[in-house]
């Protein structure tokens, strides 16, 4: 059959409108048809509803670990951004090639597929395992039903290179994330009666007010990490309702709050922290006025930050393929710290920069996409010739 480019590819797979809250079954199903063509099996790994799927494959032994590609299949929304051009049709102007997801994180996706022939063709002495996942842009979601099965196998990958847009610059550490929110029932009464009501707000605001300072402790050149950016764990209230009417004391009020903790800093602290402050502070208050009240804290998602090692096998094969050892960190999230867990070190590097990634008019450098080819054309080499790390 004839050989399809990075660039053939990523048409292909913008043409799939795989926003986190659809499926993606259509584009996996591509995936897999396009795999199966080229002689290489794979194995589906499915949501509970059977309306998403992770896929994972193998080319070269499979008595030995290999080295896993992994990349998210999902995109974010379009809606009430300002395209100017069709975000599910791949468009080139100016040497850019623009679509929802060129940047994050198709044309990673389009690269690797790209070099399946190649791979397949030689006589690998390690194998490369292909691992695309859903739903990573709701919190690292699909990937680990996935991850679950790789960890109970005797033989997995390993190492993991997660092609997210880092310019192809290697990069071997993140923050993680802790997503929670906070509910608040007070009392509802006529606003002229205010004093005999719980105001769910103003408690709420109390607890928001307690999640800055919690911040700016954190915040402490004690606390500090110069490879990040910030250099320390940060909070940060992003979402707030609550109310019915002005003349209404309000009877409920919520909030959504995020952690973007350093590696090493647990974040379940602050929510620890804040919801001692709730039980000392606010709630003997709220009760002692009407005992029907009160504040509860829920974990809406989460994933762990990634800090691998300089010297360790992954950070080495990574300066091997991008030419580089000056290892950097990045500010948004991957699943790196989840493959990590699940006994397979990661690291991070792949085409185009999350500068463009979740905007309108998303785009990839056509010279990214030659440049990630040129990598893995490094890596095929690597493969067939494994020297000690």
């Amino acid at each position: 059959m004839n050989e399809l480019s990075s660039r053939d590819l990523l048409e292909r797979l913008i043409a799939f409108p795989t926003v986190s809250r659809d499926s993606n079954l259509q584009l996996i199903a591509f995936i897999q048809q396009y795999l199966s063509d080229h002689g290489v099996k794979s194995e589906l790994f499915y949501n509970p509803e059977r309306t998403k799927a992770n896929l994972f494959a193998t080319i070269g032994p499979e008595d030995r670990g290999g080295v896993a590609l992994s990349g998210h299949t999902d995109v974010v929304p379009t809606e009430g951004q300002a395209w100017t051009v069709d975000p599910f049709q791949l468009t080139h102007r100016d040497g850019r090639l623009y679509g929802r997801g060129t940047a994050d994180m198709k044309g990673f996706i389009a690269s690797v597929l790209a070099a399946v022939p190649l791979f397949y063709r030689q006589r690998l002495q390690l194998p490369v395992h292909f691992a695309f996942s859903y739903d990573e842009e709701v919190g690292c979601l699909g990937v680990r039903s996935m991850l679950a099965e790789l960890d109970s196998r005797e033989l997995k990958p390993r190492l993991c290179l997660i092609g997210e847009p880092t310019g192809l610059k290697p990069v071997l550490g993140h923050k993680g994330k802790l997503a929670m929110r906070c509910q608040v029932k007070g009392h509802a009464c006529h606003s002229a009666y205010a004093p005999y009501g719980v105001n769910a707000i103003q408690y709420a605001a109390r607890l928001v007010g307690h999640l800055e300072e919690i911040g700016e402790r954190l915040a402490g050149p004690a606390h500090h990490d110069e490879r990040f950016d910030p250099p320390f764990s940060t909070v940060q209230t992003g979402m707030i309702k609550g109310g019915r009417a002005l003349n209404i004391v309000p009877a409920e009020c919520e909030f959504d709050f995020e952690v973007r903790a350093l590696p090493g800093f647990n974040s379940q602290q602050v929510a620890d922290d804040l919801r001692q402050f709730a039980e000392k502070e606010l709630l003997p208050k709220m009760q002692a006025a009407k005992p029907d009240t009160g504040i509860s804290l829920k974990e809406l998602n989460s994933y762990p930050g990634l800090a691998t090692s300089a010297d360790s096998q992954a950070a080495r094969l990574l300066s091997i393929l991008t030419g580089s050892s000056d290892f950097g960190t990045v500010a948004f999230g991957t699943e790196g710290g989840l493959f990590t867990q699940a006994g397979i070190p990661a690291v991070i590097c792949g085409p185009a920069s999350m500068d463009q990634g979740h905007k309108p008019d998303e785009f990839i450098e056509i010279e990214q996409l030659e440049g990630c080819d040129a990598m893995l054309e490094r890596l095929v080499e690597y493969l067939c010739n494994p020297i000690n790390l």
